[in-house]
């Protein structure tokens, strides 16, 4: 099985306001990852939350995903990869890899994540000039997933990475601007 993580544990800063709950058309845009990762046969679907954890949760309607707290969001998002994959690992004993997503690219389908996991090595999107999540992680990169440290995330381990271009992928939901044209192309 392969599993997803997404990564929602931030505390929106630039936004000012939990990006998690922000709406796109009917549904927030941590349901929409949750639902996209569901329509792409990823099981299980764990969602690693950290700050405003819990209001997060009281409005969010993620069905029967797996629910992991980071206490540690502070760090940046390797702690929640770490988190996320550790997870998985305890959920599957027989886990194939994992793709890891953040809650703010609404321009993500299942139809790409899915694409992400044609190959047996660690596979990125691609978008601008640069490769990112989401991102399809074999189970033989799970230990260097696990030593991550700092708000990097696996960018290094993408490097080098095959890719699949992401149409608007370096759009993700850091400021007001950036959910006003999210609105217009997806909602």
């Amino acid at each position: 099985m392969i599993a997803a993580v997404i990564l929602a544990a931030g505390a929106s800063r630039r936004l000012g306001e939990p990006k998690q709950l922000v709406r796109l058309g009917e549904e927030t845009l941590l349901e929409r990852s949750v639902r996209v990762a569901r329509e792409a046969r990823l099981l299980p679907v764990v969602v690693v939350l950290g700050c405003q954890a819990e209001q997060i949760l009281a409005s969010s309607d993620l069905g029967d995903a797996t629910i992991s707290v980071n206490d540690e969001w502070e760090e940046g998002m390797a702690s929640s990869i770490r988190v996320g994959v550790g997870k998985c690992q305890d959920l599957l004993a027989e886990i194939q890899g994992v793709v890891i997503l953040a809650c703010d690219q609404p321009a993500v389908t299942a139809q790409h994540l899915q694409a992400l996991l044609s190959g047996e090595s660690v596979t990125a999107s691609k978008y601008g000039h640069r490769k990112g999540v989401p991102a399809y992680f074999p189970v033989s990169a799970f230990a260097e997933l696990m030593t991550l440290h700092g708000d990097a995330g696996a960018r290094e381990l993408l490097r080098e990475a095959a890719s699949i271009e992401l149409p608007y992928g370096d759009l993700d939901i850091d400021t007001v601007d950036d959910l006003q044209v999210a609105r217009r192309l997806f909602s």
